[in-house]
């Protein structure tokens, strides 16, 4: 119950972020190569910040 109201991290907002990426850009590999491409780019990009993070 107190989970409700707490602020998600900024290390939860990416990872959030980047699972979000990763299943648009599985979603795109069978529709459009060259988005699922740039979106896995996108999410490799969030995986860097997570790693500085941690």
């Amino acid at each position: 119950m107190l989970g409700l109201f707490r602020k998600k991290s900024e290390k939860e907002r990416l990872q959030e972020k980047y699972e979000k990426l990763q299943q648009e850009a599985y979603r795109l590999s069978t529709i459009n190569r060259k988005l699922s491409d740039q979106k896995t780019f996108e999410a490799e990009e969030v995986m860097k910040q997570l790693e500085k993070i941690a």
